[in-house]
């Protein structure tokens, strides 16, 4: 179910379902902006620009990667010291679809399942 990137001394990047396959099916600039937004996060920085997606659940972020059109990760960093990105899209509207949110909740849940609902 999961995809593994792993740099010495820094978090592990887990991609959840399709979502390794959405980010290599965007622009190769696109792509190098959320590699660059995820080793910031595997150092322990913030994106640089990203918002909380509370409604997805505790803990879970959004990054946002603008280049011609708007695009979005999914993520999680709070479970075993992880980060899990649930989701990977391009937005199609000012709102983000419930689709994607549905995604995102499915991935998380399912990881949680996995880790026994642990969080942190």
């Amino acid at each position: 179910m999961y995809k593994i990137l792993y740099i010495h001394n820094m978090k592990i990047i887990n991609f959840v379902g399709t979502s390794l396959d959405d980010i290599k099916s965007f622009s190769e600039k696109v792509r190098q902006r959320i590699g660059y937004q995820l080793y910031r996060i595997q150092k322990g920085e913030d994106p640089n620009d990203w918002k909380p997606m509370k409604s997805i659940g505790q803990g879970v972020r959004e990054i946002r990667i603008t280049v011609k059109d708007q695009y979005r990760v999914i993520y999680i960093a709070s479970i075993s010291d992880k980060i899990y990105v649930l989701h990977a899209f391009k937005k199609k509207s000012q709102k983000t679809e419930k689709h994607d949110l549905d995604t995102a909740k499915r991935h998380l849940k399912a990881i949680q399942m996995d880790k026994g609902g642990q969080n942190g």
